[in-house]
């Protein structure tokens, strides 16, 4: 049985050396966090300064229809980690909140999850994740670390586990603050027309009621509102906080040099590593609010602190292939580029300033399966193996890395799952024209809001709604009310029939088709709802890691890394403060 094993593992690489005359390659993944697609020069962007990025396009594959498996982060990344659809995963909402917020929740990628990092690992590659991770942290204690990127196969980390948000930045407003007022002055309405109630029942003689155990009732309430004061008014120090493996470095974030900070790390790990296989996943803060940037940055846009934020993630990128081309490792790695999802558009400063990206001629943005919110950069590059300068305009996923690279590394990928990716490498070298993807389901937290359907035997790719959001204010292109769009009751339409539309001839998803336009729209619908149920059938029952049990802050998972009395301070951090990779 051994021996079998040793054969089965060696023909592995050696299909892999045959194939594409390196085994083992190098991989790194660039991820962006809501960038919109138009807010690159390689896609038609003409004020922003991207040149790094664009000289991925330049030499390497342009994905024109490359597509998020979910328009929110935590969903999206746990596809992308896992080649599977977040509700494969229970990583899919099915209450509002749709994303991890605190770190102290007990929800997280499941351990039984397989991820692409622990295959890689397996296979003997370094692994490390540098910047955002967001796929949740402990489960039962503040140590178990179950949901940890060391837990899911990556042998370093840097970062947050959490996200960037503008709570963690002091002066640029809260995502928290209206909801958490508005629902705190409801709480205490309810409260103090329940005391004046029993107060009247007990003092006419209706009931007695016991005054111990309404001094109880109402102590209990004041000491939860206390809590819930204390947690909110706390929130940078105990949410955003930067780790190094399973230690708190630095809490809470500083700003200051914090993409320098995470580049130097990454230019690190490759100088550690460049003589073995190595995985990196540069997971950028950029450009999710609070925006930030350094002072080489800061001001020299034309768009703001959010063009002053994607310049300076462009040059990081930079640096990625600069020391990938100190070490001789560039014909030996492949690099891809990509977002989490489309541009946050309601993310405006309260000073009025456009917080958010520009999703080029697409609908909507993130938080919406609209092509705004799903339709995100796909840039590889691999000199040698991918022919430089090629456009691909079949739909492609997220989700299709996890295959890609798991057999670029010669591991075999997991029979005993489903996995929705598919290999990229045939349609990156020109062997096939044609993308597997036959259908994409598009999910709105844990309901099916759209599906792509592109036939195989036509240039059309036709996508239905079965519901939209209602956008705030109507005659705009996203939620501006609520911050982002939801995914039920009022807060949606439902369509019947669907909303039927064809993204290659409209790709701006302007005018849906009819009967009277489209002389097959009830077969095109028929076979898109054969496809959807023939989907349903294949997921199974799984644990919902985003209910509100493993959303809500607990206390005893919450770590700190003085003391509460200190207000959970430190900075061990302190000695990568000043950069060691800037060349201007």
């Amino acid at each position: 049985m051994g021996v079998l094993l040793f054969l089965t593992v060696f023909q592995c690489a050696i299909n892999s050396v045959n194939t594409y005359g390196v085994s083992n390659p190098n991989v790194v993944l660039l991820i962006a966090d809501d960038l919109g697609i138009g807010d690159l020069g390689c896609y038609g962007n003409r004020t922003l300064r991207t040149p790094n990025i664009d000289r991925l396009a330049k030499e390497g594959v342009t994905l024109t229809q490359h597509i998020a498996a979910s328009p929110l982060c935590t969903p999206s990344r746990a596809a992308f980690l896992t080649g599977r659809y977040p509700i494969r995963s229970g990583m899919a909402a099915f209450s509002r909140v749709g994303v991890f917020l605190f770190s102290a929740s007990s929800g997280g990628l499941p351990s039984e999850e397989i991820t692409f990092s622990k295959l890689l690992k397996q296979r003997g590659y370094a692994t490390a994740l540098i910047g955002k991770w967001h796929l949740g942290m402990n489960c039962e204690s503040n140590n178990d670390f179950c949901h940890h990127p060391l837990s899911h196969g990556f042998d370093y980390f840097y970062g947050l586990t959490v996200t960037n948000l503008r709570d963690c930045k002091p002066g640029h407003g809260s995502v928290f603050l209206k909801g958490v007022q508005r629902y705190l002055v409801i709480l205490i309405q309810i409260l103090g027309v329940t005391v004046v109630s029993v107060a009247v029942v007990h003092y006419i003689g209706f009931f007695k009621v016991p005054f111990q155990a309404l001094g109880l009732c109402l102590l209990i309430i004041s000491i939860s509102l206390a809590v819930l004061i204390f947690f909110f008014y706390n929130f940078r120090h105990l949410n955003c906080f930067l780790m190094r493996d399973h230690q708190i470095i630095q809490q809470p974030l500083s700003y200051e040099n914090l993409t320098q900070r995470l580049t130097t790390e990454a230019v690190r790990f490759i100088e550690r590593n460049h003589n073995a296989p190595f995985l990196l996943v540069l997971s950028y803060l950029h450009v999710h609010t609070a925006l930030y940037a350094s002072k080489m940055f800061r001001g020299k846009s034309r768009h703001g602190l959010y063009g002053d934020a994607v310049e300076e993630m462009d040059w990081s990128v930079g640096q990625m292939l600069d020391v990938l081309e100190n070490y001789n490792l560039s014909s030996r790695s492949l690099v891809y580029f990509s977002s989490d999802q489309g541009a946050h558009i309601e993310e405006i400063s309260s000073s009025g300033e456009v917080h958010g990206g520009c999703n080029g001629i697409y609908k909507g943005g993130k938080s919406t399966n609209w092509e705004g919110g799903i339709r995100v950069p796909g840039l590889l590059r691999w000199p040698g193996v991918i022919q430089a300068g090629t456009y691909i305009d079949d739909p492609t996923s997220n989700m299709d890395i996890f295959p890609t690279i798991v057999k670029l590394a010669g591991a075999q990928l997991p029979y005993d799952r489903i996995i929705d990716g598919h290999d990229l490498m045939p349609l990156l070298q020109g062997k096939v024209i044609r993308s597997k993807h036959e259908f994409l389901f598009h999910y709105c937290n844990a309901y099916l809001n759209a599906v792509r359907w592109h036939p195989g035997n036509s240039e059309s790719v036709w996508k239905v709604f079965f519901f939209t959001p209602n956008f705030t204010p109507e005659d705009s292109s996203g939620c501006y009310d609520s911050h982002v769009c939801f995914c039920y009751g009022g807060f949606v339409t439902h369509h019947d029939p669907p909303l039927l539309f064809d993204l290659s001839r409209d790709p701006e998803e302007k005018v849906p088709l009819t009967p009277e336009t489209e002389s097959r729209f009830y077969e095109i619908l028929s076979v898109m709802q054969l496809a959807v149920d023939n989907h349903t059938r294949s997921l199974q029952a799984v644990s919902d890691q985003l209910s509100w049990n493993n959303l809500v802050w607990k206390p005893w998972l919450q770590l700190c890394c003085s003391s509460f009395s200190q207000f959970c301070y430190c900075d061990y951090d302190s000695e990568n403060s000043l950069p060691e990779v800037y060349s201007g």
